[in-house]
């Protein structure tokens, strides 16, 4: 380690500079058809000018390698469950769990499905990459290859296919899987020794009467009196059947293994949480300044550097049918085309559905087979051979049912929650004959383990020009299931949920289930227009942030978001149209860095009126005056958010340590139902031994002043939210390698930041960490349909990957500050805008 770090330092700023890429001039490139003109702005960001879409994608493919080859490579890398062939020993069991949930083999059988245009356009995207790998190596390529070679002498990366491509929609869904980890949660709270009622009051269902839903329209208006908080209290069900056998120590330690273990996994996307989501909203052109509709969206995903979003746009010089794109929007390096964003007639945004795709199921095994309904049946086996740098070669034997695979083999966390289940009322039952040797083990069955269409919607989308078109294109868009919001040059605005959304024979996937009866499992999936859709609502908006969408319809998941949220950006959009003044694109980037904090305005009336002395009634002198805005120089939020945090571990920190509090719209819903509970056997102060509601806040509130002035000095005239509250941006690799001089190569901040989990700025953060930023709003985006060239946009971090580079982290402070960019989309605009102009012509 002292090797690299001394070596970091010797790297002078001409091999830093040997990666940066060729942007003006002309440059000959083997494979083109064409000539192609990648325009860049002065923030570097590419447009991309042909006359085909083979040139048009192959183009995409070059310049995403010369800004992003490291992450794309990084990335196959993971979702090939190849990392150990980078870093060495220390990833196999990272690979291992890619290998057997097969996300490089299920990639491979979508790339067979594409049609024939599309696998032209995947081949035409690798092509690309490929001419510019035949160009550059090592640091040349990224000053990372530089640090790799101090470790890894002689790694080459390999040539660019396809299905490098596809695979990456692999990781979007396995980071977007919705509630697989609140099924861990339950079983684990259970295992612990909660009551099921308990442990259904710490995962409160959606409160239907009083947050907004996506199709149902806003929240009604509570009657006077009335405490919203308490609003349908009742609680996500858990089966007591199946749930009331978990409840033994050994199990519970082994959860907790097991929710550690899926911590542990690569997060090319952020860890999983409430704060993984995002908000999209559309308004009609009834309710604007220009009579034609906005469009807003910010997916809210882990911070990284470089962000997870590239930018781009790909035009066609004249659209026909040899070329048939002009869009314009975020995409990903190494995925060809765009997944958010505009063409010349409509504008698109994404938030995650978060629909209850993925199930764990407990099987009896026995040597190479497992039991249903009382006969044993041949496992399914394939073995994999993981190639690890600096050692030898390990193999890994994949076992699987009928439903998916074993994930007990990944870990002995996997086969503790088997045991822990191994007394359900539904198991008692004797095993099958020539069984006596049977272990119980875990299968999972997740919808984006089966090959699907996802690969070719996105050029689908890309190229609608209407709604029905649009809708077609949506339908393909399997794996994730995502809420799509839509609005178009006609003046439409509409939603879709797309998806493979499983109907179940029992259960409601909130626990893991026995997997030895064909009672349990998956009968279908749910018909595509049955999912929910909406085209031009009569209130004139549709607002999506992963809140639930509509009470009636087909069940797709028990765990939404509890719509604080969109609570939030509906209360915005409310109070401009009863101003009666005209909604402007300003507005909704206003709307986009809302700091309002719903669980402070909930505990701010009951702090108001506790009797307190000493540091806690200083606190409250604090808060009295402050309008439960989250901002960056808040001495109250500073203040509000350690006193959160000390509640939640005074609260709930002797559960097990997976399933404490991060905060969050889940913790928000939970203590503010308390909140109309003084005496609820919740409230009960570990460290204080404080019970009851009051005495609990007092506690709270009398800790937090103390731990901030430690961390903020004792003048609260000088404490500001973000102060604690700061994002550093860092590089998913040798960002965190501990060794200092390389992580001060590629990571940028800390940045101060407002804003806060289940806040419409969503910098969400992990009360069980700290108070650094957790999740962002990875960009943010406002599409103005009456003139594309109006719209704006900016990204967390910037147009390049190349650390150094001026277009490295050059869009973080206006992100930071809540400002955009002007976003050129017409020719004459992007033209105007460009300041470097490169000319791609064939070559030999």
């Amino acid at each position: 380690m002292l090797v690299l770090g001394v070596a970091a330092v010797g790297f002078g700023w001409w091999t830093v500079h040997r990666s940066f890429p060729v942007e003006s001039g002309r440059i000959s490139v083997a494979g083109l058809d064409g000539a192609v003109t990648v325009y860049r702005d002065d923030a570097g960001i590419p447009q991309l000018v042909a006359e085909t879409d083979h040139d048009l994608l192959f183009a995409q493919g070059y310049v995403h390698a010369q800004d992003r080859f490291w992450e794309m490579d990084f990335r196959r890398h993971v979702t090939a469950g190849r990392v150990a062939e980078l870093f060495g020993e220390s990833q196999v069991a990272t690979d291992a769990f890619i290998r057997t949930l097969d996300w490089r083999g299920i990639a491979e059988q979508e790339f067979e499905l594409l049609d024939e245009p599309s696998r032209a356009l995947y081949e035409a995207y690798a092509d690309g990459v490929n001419a510019y790998l035949s160009e550059r190596s090592g640091v040349e390529l990224s000053l990372e290859y530089g640090v790799l070679a101090l470790q890894n002498p002689g790694y080459q990366p390999e040539r660019w296919t396809p299905v490098d491509s596809i695979a990456w929609l692999k990781a979007m869904a396995w980071d977007l899987r919705s509630n697989l980890g609140d099924e861990i949660d339950r079983a684990l709270l259970l295992a612990s020794g909660l009551t099921p009622e308990q442990v259904a009051q710490l995962h409160p269902a959606f409160p239907w009467s009083a947050k907004p839903t996506i199709v149902g329209g806003p929240a009604p208006a509570a009657p006077a009196g009335l405490d919203v908080r308490a609003v349908d209290g009742g609680s996500a069900p858990v089966d007591a059947g199946t749930a009331a056998t978990a409840a033994d120590e050994e199990t519970a330690g082994v959860l907790g293994d097991l929710a550690a273990r899926l911590d542990a996994l690569p997060q090319l996307l952020g860890p999983e949480g409430g704060d993984l989501g995002s908000n999209s909203w559309v308004v009609s052109g009834a309710l604007t300044d220009t009579g034609m509709p906005l469009l807003a969206n910010d997916p809210h995903l882990g911070p990284a550097m470089p962000s997870i979003w590239v930018q781009m746009g790909l035009h066609c010089a004249e659209l026909s049918p040899l070329c048939t794109f002009d869009v314009a929007g975020f995409g990903f390096s190494g995925l060809p085309g765009i997944i958010i964003g505009h063409n010349e007639r409509i504008a698109w945004g994404f938030t995650n559905l978060a629909p209850d795709v993925a199930d764990l199921y407990l099987e009896r095994v026995t040597e190479d087979s497992y039991e249903l309904d009382g006969e044993l049946v041949p496992l399914g086996t394939r073995e994999e051979v993981i190639e690890v740098a600096g050692g030898e070669p390990v193999t890994v034997t994949v076992r699987s049912t009928a439903r998916g695979p074993i994930v007990t083999d990944i870990g002995s966390d996997f086969a503790a929650v088997a045991e822990g289940y191994a007394s359900t009322a539904d198991g008692a039952d004797e095993p099958a004959d020539g069984a006596e040797q049977t272990a119980l083990e875990v299968s999972l069955q997740w919808t984006a383990l089966q090959p699907g269409r996802t690969p070719q919607a996105v050029f689908a989308m890309n190229r609608a020009e209407g709604w029905d078109e649009f809708r077609a294109a949506a339908e393909r868009f399997e794996v994730p299931s995502q809420n799509v919001v839509y609005a178009d040059v006609d003046g439409n605005i509409g939603y879709q949920a797309p998806g493979r959304i499983p109907v179940r024979s029992a259960g409601d996937g909130t626990v893991p289930l026995p997997g030895w009866t064909s009672e349990n499992g998956w009968t279908g999936t749910v018909p595509y227009d049955e999912l929910p859709s909406v085209l031009n609502p009569e209130r004139g908006y549709i607002v999506t942030a992963n809140n639930a969408v509509e009470q009636d319809g087909p069940m797709l998941t028990r765990d939404w978001d509890l719509g604080y949220r969109a609570e939030g950006i509906e209360r915005r959009l409310g109070e401009l149209i009863a101003s009666g003044e005209p909604i402007t694109a300003e507005d909704m980037s206003e709307i986009q860095f809302d700091t309002r904090d719903a669980n402070a305005e909930a505990f701010l009336p009951v702090i108001a009126e506790l009797d307190l002395d000493g540091d806690a009634a200083r606190g409250a002198r604090l808060l009295a005056d402050w309008d439960a805005s989250a901002d960056e120089d808040s001495a109250q939020a500073a203040y509000f958010a350690v006193f959160w945090r000390n509640l939640l571990d005074g609260m709930f920190g002797s559960l097990p340590e997976s399933t404490r509090p991060v905060g969050g719209d889940r913790w928000f819903s939970v203590l503010g139902t308390l909140l109309g509970q003084p005496e609820d056997a919740w409230w009960s102060d570990r460290a204080s031994g404080a019970t009851g509601r009051d005495a609990v806040l007092a506690a709270a509130l009398d800790a937090a002043w103390a731990e901030a002035s430690d961390l903020m000095g004792d003048d609260p005239g000088a404490w500001r939210w973000g102060g604690l509250h700061t994002l550093t941006l860092t590089n998913q690799t040798f960002g965190e390698s501990g060794i200092g001089p390389i992580e001060w190569l590629f990571n940028r901040g800390p940045y101060e930041a407002g804003g806060g989990s289940a806040i419409v700025n969503a910098n969400g953060w992990d009360a069980t960490l700290g108070y650094e930023v957790n999740w962002v709003p990875s960009m943010r985006m406002v599409v103005d349909l009456d003139d594309f060239d109006d719209s704006t946009w900016v990204n967390l971090t910037g147009a390049s990957g190349h650390a150094f580079h001026a277009h490295y982290d050059d869009q973080a402070e206006l992100w930071q500050t809540g400002e955009t960019r002007e976003w050129p989309f017409s020719t004459r605009a992007v033209r105007r805008a460009a300041t470097d102009a490169l000319v791609l012509q064939p070559g030999r």
